[in-house]
């Protein structure tokens, strides 16, 4: 029944797929970390839906709400109508709010989907404020459906201004001696200081992990900055927490790393326990007197409420943000003392269980291409820096390494551990296992991880400045595949 499937799939839908070309399995049966696939063999899942499940697959907690309602005969969508379910799953997720905000606090549903809800806090603040501008980070992933076009809204419409996120190892200045995170709070104010209160933009949206962007977390004194900044011009501040929510950065919300109260939260995926659901949080002040349009009709999923109340339920009475925090701690250590032994390894980035490693054109690759280049023989001497490239975008370091990447996911999948690559730094390999993933399973990744990276590292030497080509992957050849799952899963 299941072997046609992997062949029938690229007759029947459009290129638009991109995980099946980068992980060619047929999953059947999952379990916490644990994806078996048609084949039988399985796998340790650090994909984990995208980072939408938070507590894993099918956990008992997330099962159990689910039959609940199933048992229960409710209807199993009603758009904004109260509900017990829909009652229950706000008064959790107030529980779980940033302490400045739970406490005047509104709750909009949206559409099921992280766009949806990024529409609906535009909506929001433009309505509230009269103004229509709206302020993002450069190469921010706020909703796929305007991506292409950088709109956010409105489409045809672009934010009215671009800011500059403070990385600290590619940083986009190349002032020596200045914090690139004071450094990026000048520009926001240099940004929005041409503008009066009453001209100003309507909001300004950021994440406090740039996670399509590399799994980079927002410095705090830089969230402290920015806060300060919108907070003179009546600017509301609307945190993405699409990624970063529900424990997964080693507190409940990430904007709770840095203390700031922001004064609108999106959220969406891992709120669901697994289903579609977003939502958007503001401030009470914010509330219109006369609503605006809906967005979408699937405002009141029942079994995706239920499952996030009890996802919501089960990570705050379990502490897993804490958990996260630990576990999270430790493989950032590892790895970091991985990236001594990998010259391929430019950084480990990352907050909890949001973790990105960013591979890099080794120094020597590096040196042996450009002299190569130059001269036609191969290097001799002491190896030389790399010259950054124009604007200072790889300002003391090395060139992404795009094809390593991709080759390292294939190696970890060939070893029994799936993992994705960051959308738009596709250099950077990212790890977002589930909130309960155990210390044992927490080492085999990282076991594998450190095996696919010395295979991959020796088949792609000098690789580095593409970005990778799925549609020339090959399927996986699981003849060298070794199966510790069966083990990590029966040690929890």
């Amino acid at each position: 029944m299941t072997e046609g499937v992997p062949r029938r799939q690229p007759t029947r839908e459009p290129a638009a797929r991109t995980y099946p070309r980068a992980l060619p399995i047929v999953p059947v049966r999952a379990r916490g970390l644990t994806v078996e696939g048609a084949d039988g063999r399985r796998y340790l899942d650090c994909l984990s839906g995208a980072g939408t499940l938070a507590l894993g697959h099918n956990h008992p907690v997330v099962l159990e709400a689910i039959r609940k309602v199933l048992d229960s005969g409710a209807p199993l969508n009603v758009p904004d109508l109260a509900t017990p379910v829909e009652d229950a799953f706000v008064t959790e997720l107030k529980r779980t709010l940033p302490p400045g905000l739970a406490d005047h606090a509104r709750v909009q549903f949206c559409g099921p989907s992280a766009t949806e809800a990024v529409e609906a806090a535009v909506a929001l603040v433009r309505a509230a404020t009269g103004r229509s501008g709206i302020v993002a980070l450069t190469a921010a992933d706020h909703g796929i459906a305007h991506e292409e076009a950088g709109t956010l809204g409105e489409v045809g419409r672009a934010p009215d201004a671009r800011l500059t996120f403070p990385p600290d190892y590619r940083c986009p200045f190349s002032i020596a001696g200045v914090d690139s995170a004071e450094l990026a709070a000048r520009w926001t104010e240099a940004a929005l200081s041409s503008s009066s209160p009453a001209t100003g933009p309507a909001g300004l949206l950021l994440e406090p992990v740039h996670g399509e962007c590399g799994v980079v977390p927002a410095p705090d004194a830089w969230m402290h900055a920015t806060r300060q900044i919108t907070a003179s011009r009546s600017i509301p501040l609307i945190i993405d927490e699409t990624r970063t929510g529900v424990g997964r950065t080693g507190v409940f919300w990430a904007v709770e790393h840095s203390g700031v109260t922001p004064d609108v939260m999106i959220l969406s995926e891992a709120i669901g326990g697994s289903l579609p659901l977003a939502a958007v949080i503001h401030r009470d002040d914010l509330a219109l007197r006369r609503p605006i349009a809906p967005t979408g009709p699937f405002r009141g999923n029942q079994l995706a409420l239920a499952a996030g109340t009890a996802t919501l339920a089960h990570v705050r009475e379990h502490r897993l943000a804490e958990r996260a925090a630990a576990i999270g701690s430790g493989m950032l250590s590892q790895l970091r003392d991985l990236a001594r032994e990998f010259p391929c390894i430019g950084a480990v980035h990352g907050r909890g269980l949001m973790i990105g490693v960013e591979l890099v054109v080794a120094p020597e690759a590096a040196d042996s291409r450009a002299v190569r280049r130059e001269t036609g023989t191969p290097p001799l001497g002491r190896a030389i820096s790399p010259t950054p490239s124009p604007g200072g975008r790889h300002h003391g370091t090395h060139p992404a390494a795009c094809e390593l990447a991709a080759a390292v996911q294939r190696e970890c999948l060939r070893r029994g551990l799936i993992v994705g690559l960051a959308r738009r730094h596709p250099s950077v390999v990212r790890l977002l296992p589930p909130l309960t993933i155990s210390d044992e399973q927490a080492s085999a990744v990282l076991d594998r991880l450190a095996d696919a990276l010395t295979a991959a590292a020796r088949a792609h030497p000098y690789e580095g400045d593409r970005p990778p080509r799925h549609s020339e992957h090959q399927p996986y050849d699981h003849a060298d595949h070794t199966d510790h799952a069966d083990r990590a899963e029966r040690s929890r």
